[in-house]
């Protein structure tokens, strides 16, 4: 799911509020279309052995690869969607929790008028690398974005900071 815009309030109990998720490539039509194609890929040397004892010597390994490309993509959707990363501001508080597949939840917090954001453009781990400095620790944001989705991040959370400072 792509940033998503902040509202603008100047209220003193304005809250804002942000999911991020990665994008979905292939969602379940295109798995089965995957592995459908495979499928039948895998087939096709297969049909040049049929009924002869080379088919059951090699049926084997082609099934291992149809299995192992479903495992892999089955593992890759449920990793993705475990993955999120949830951003909660008010004027007294910004809050980071970052759900991660398999490594403990993180979570951050820190006062929004120390905080710093910070967008690198070139020269970060990625372009448009998005941090934000604050309560002694700095932390990456939207590191799943493209680069065109971390600047527009960028532009809407420092907004929403500016109008609650």
């Amino acid at each position: 799911m792509p940033p998503g815009a902040f509202a603008v309030s100047k209220n003193e109990g304005a809250e804002y509020r942000l999911s991020l998720s990665p994008n979905i490539s292939m969602g379940p039509r295109g798995f089965a279309r995957m592995i459908a194609l495979s499928a039948g890929f895998l087939a096709l040397p297969l049909l040049a052995v049929l009924g002869t004892p080379v088919l059951w010597g090699l049926l084997p390994f082609a099934g291992l690869a149809l299995w192992g490309l479903w495992y892999a993509l089955s593992r890759n959707a449920a990793e993705r969607e475990r993955l999120h990363e949830e951003l909660r501001l008010t004027h007294n508080e910004i809050k980071i929790t970052r759900n991660n597949p398999r490594t403990p939840t993180q979570h951050w917090h820190a006062n929004p008028y120390w905080v710093r954001l910070n967008l690198q453009e070139k020269g970060g781990k990625v372009e448009n690398y998005l941090t934000l400095e604050g309560g002694g620790r700095v932390v990456e944001l939207g590191a799943f974005l493209s680069p065109e989705e971390r600047a527009k991040l960028h532009d809407d959370l420092s907004l929403a900071l500016r109008h609650l400072r």
